[in-house]
């Protein structure tokens, strides 16, 4: 008989012709890691090729992809930048449908098929490690997912049926905590896979083992505030299964000359800078980390504080950006930018050991066993992140934490963004303020996870921004979720309808996801 494929059921990733950034989609996309046909006949070539192409499409590797599905929502909307291009509305609150559209058909189009076919194939193949790790990137790679639109098709991907059903969030965090079960069975006795075509850990299972308990570990901080007894549970089982402590096994996937970081190319594109939250802060506590994000500006220190370091006010009304910003506010740092231009294409971030003391040091505020206690686990943070970011030495990292500088107005006139000091202390929810503050930083520039920790704590605090054009959501309001794209009405709009249909608010922009309650 034959099968109609749904547009998101596709099994095998095809070459899609999307186009290139985001002003003028003109770009023939020619997937830099497209599987090799001759391939084909050997299932272990195929893996590998499967796999590598899995990792670095899941995190959105191509340039224009990234741009439409990060840098112009979750990193404005986390306000690690703010944009300079007087039409990208999205910094007004403004979800731009064909972006949104693009975002979500790269997803289904591209990263979903691919991470099926290698967990079939392992699965198939008697891959066990293997099969381990294709669990591992699929939670990290859906999490993402839901965690921009709520519910979305997950459970019945790939079912050969014209229409694909939404899942519930909760149910998908259900399955995650199954799978991640599963995975670290598999992973447990060691040994390796893919080899070269793990672009995260060559091969390693005892690597992913550790990647898969501090997936654990995020994923059950997400829930703290709808299931916080599961979240602790998923908490401690992570941490005792062992999670990343050291930076030597933080997550990458990693770039080359054809498979690019895609801060590289867009930086030429010249459409962001350094918000002004970032600037209260990195410039507030005389952060070591700032000339590793951020560039001086070309012209200098324009606001008389004494630093050539210049954030932009999120929400910039277009008339104020029909005379560029860039100029006058700080790009970011040379590593990040064009190699030409003396970039060194760094490899894209997934996750830290940072990141993981920040999630212990939350779950030991309310008494969790997470191996230390709340200022231990915080300042164990602050140095691994550190070490990693600027290779700074023990004393000035023994200062840093004890330092009682806190954020400062980014020009005259202002606020400054939040009060907090680096050194930890006050009540319980001071320090979450710290801890999230601290993550924050630490994690630049993972805006996916960035905004998702924004919308579950509330932290770190904004500036308010100059303009929205959203009726739903206000300059001083944090955008909640994406609604869903037109191209699901056309084609799945009887699923997608379901799927609004377990939302609890509807399909808005200030609609609170299932683990959003605080």
């Amino acid at each position: 008989m034959k099968k109609v494929l749904s547009k998101i059921g596709l099994g095998m990733a095809c070459v899609m012709a999307f186009s290139g950034c985001t002003e003028n989609f003109d770009e023939l996309n020619t997937d830099p890691l497209a599987l090799d046909i001759n391939a084909l006949e050997d299932s272990q070539v195929l893996q590998g090729q499967a796999f590598a192409q899995a990792q670095y499409v899941s995190v959105n590797g191509l340039h224009w992809r990234f741009q439409i599905s990060q840098n112009l929502f979750s990193d404005i909307w986390a306000q690690y930048y703010a944009t300079t291009a007087a039409g990208f509305d999205s910094d007004r609150y403004v979800q731009v449908g064909r972006w949104a559209d693009l975002a979500w058909g790269s997803f289904y189009g591209q990263a979903a098929p691919q991470i099926k076919l290698v967990e079939d194939l392992t699965e198939s193949t008697g891959n066990t490690v293997g099969n381990g790790m294709a669990k591992v990137l699929r939670v990290h790679a859906y999490h993402r997912i839901t965690d921009y639109w709520g519910a979305i098709p997950y459970s019945q991907f790939g079912n050969a049926e014209l229409s694909v059903a939404y899942d519930s969030q909760q149910s998908i965090y259900e399955d995650f905590f199954t799978t991640l079960d599963e995975a670290t069975a598999q992973l447990s006795g060691g040994g390796s896979s893919f080899g070269g075509g793990d672009r995260i850990y060559a091969g390693n299972a005892s690597q992913w083992l550790k990647f898969a308990n501090s997936l654990r570990l995020r994923l059950a901080m997400r829930i703290r505030y709808v299931d916080p007894g599961r979240a602790q549970t998923e908490a401690e089982k992570a941490v005792a299964g062992g999670v990343i402590t050291d930076n030597a096994d933080n997550a990458f996937v990693s770039t080359d000359e054809q498979n690019r970081n895609p801060l590289e190319t867009i930086t030429d594109w010249g459409e962001f800078r350094m918000s002004a939250t970032m600037e209260s802060i990195l410039e507030g506590y005389e952060d070591p980390r700032m000339p590793e994000y951020f560039a001086p500006a070309v012209d200098g220190d324009t606001d008389g504080d004494g630093s050539p370091y210049e954030g932009l006010l999120n929400g910039q009304p277009r008339v104020n950006l029909e005379t560029s910003k860039n100029a006058g506010h700080s790009d970011l740092a040379t590593k990040f930018i064009d190699v030409a231009k003396g970039g060194i294409n760094p490899p894209i971030e997934l996750m830290n050991a940072a990141e993981m003391y920040f999630l212990r040091a939350e779950g030991a505020l309310f008494n969790w066993n997470m191996g230390g206690t709340a200022q231990s686990l915080y300042e164990d943070g602050i140095r691994a992140s550190m070490m990693q970011k600027t290779g700074a030495d023990g004393a000035s990292i023994d200062a840093y934490i004890a330092s009682t500088n806190t954020p400062i107005p980014f020009e005259a006139g202002a606020a400054a963004v939040t009060d907090i000091p680096v050194a930890f202390g006050g009540d319980t929810e001071t320090q979450l303020e710290q801890i999230i503050t601290q993550k924050w930083l630490a994690i630049y520039p993972n805006g996916w996870e960035a905004w998702a920790e924004l919308r579950r704590t509330g932290y770190p605090r904004q500036y308010a921004r100059l303009e929205s054009q959203n009726p739903d959501v206000g300059v001083d309001e944090i955008m909640r979720r994406m609604v869903y794209v037109q191209s699901e009405f056309d084609t799945n709009g009887e699923a997608v309808q379901a799927g609004i249909g377990l939302l609890s608010g509807g399909d808005k922009n200030n609609t609170k996801l299932w683990w959003d309650k605080k």
